[in-house]
């Protein structure tokens, strides 16, 4: 579970890893996982609307997320672990919809829930593929920011 330091925005991006990851399992449909997770104790101590509309955005920006993944991964979508690929999906919808966000934040986040919640190096593989996607995604950001 993610430590005491890090804040709210850094709980909700951990639960909705959660939530993310049991709908690859399940299939469970968004107000399905929602109403699920609204259960959850650790729900009172999340931004709920970040939540929400981060788990909406996922939904809804399914088929253009899988065409990213398809085109920076080195494997087929359905060959990448569970949880890697729901803080892919997580970072993908923060990089292409959630500009307010730097996008070393963005990937500094997606690797610290990849190193809480998956395989051993399985962050290595998110932060790369993240990574090339920021620069596509953020282009002038990206540049901006290699440059310092």
């Amino acid at each position: 579970m993610p430590t005491a330091e890090v804040g709210v925005r850094g709980r909700t991006r951990g639960l909705l890893i959660q939530a993310l990851y049991q709908w690859q399992l399940t299939g469970h449909s968004v107000a399905e996982l929602e109403n699920q997770f609204r259960e959850r104790a650790e729900f009172a101590r999340i931004d709920r609307e970040f939540f929400e509309e981060l788990l909406r955005d996922v939904f809804k920006q399914r088929d253009e997320l899988d065409a990213i993944v398809a085109r920076l991964a080195d494997r087929p979508r359905e060959q990448l672990d569970p949880v890697e690929l729901a803080v892919i999906y997580l970072g993908l919808v923060e990089l292409s919809r959630h500009l307010e966000t730097p996008y070393r934040v963005v990937l500094n986040e997606a690797v610290r829930l990849a190193r809480s919640f998956g395989a051993e190096d399985g962050h290595k593989y998110v932060n790369a593929l993240l990574d090339r996607a920021a620069a596509e995604l953020r282009a002038a950001e990206y540049r901006a920011g290699r440059q310092h």
